[in-house]
């Protein structure tokens, strides 16, 4: 019997899977998959023939690039209303003070 595979979280399994993470882990609750606990999360056995691991790796960093996109998005946006505030300002003399920037 062949034994490769690869661990998975609860989250790369069910994008994996393209399902909801409430379903997987009905799956766990009622033993359909096979897992493990770890540090107090579940992962989940997932054979290599089900999925290959160079496509596996490039699903998870999408979904990693798509939310560092919406988060730099949002950043710019709030930049943008930081910049629209201190121009009206400007011409009123009236600046508020600049906010601590974490670097």
């Amino acid at each position: 019997m062949n034994q490769e595979g690869i661990w998975l979280s609860i989250l790369d399994y069910a994008n994996v899977k393209k399902t909801s993470i409430s379903t997987i882990r009905r799956a766990i609750k009622s033993g359909h998959v096979k897992c493990r606990e770890e540090n107090g999360k579940y992962m989940i056995w997932t054979k290599e023939i089900t999925v290959q691991k160079e496509e596996l790796s490039l699903k998870l960093e999408n979904e990693f690039l798509k939310k560092r996109n919406r988060e730099l998005d949002e950043e710019v946006n709030d930049l943008k209303m930081l910049l629209q505030v201190y121009e009206s300002n400007l011409q009123t003399k009236q600046l508020p003070p600049l906010p601590e920037i974490e670097l």
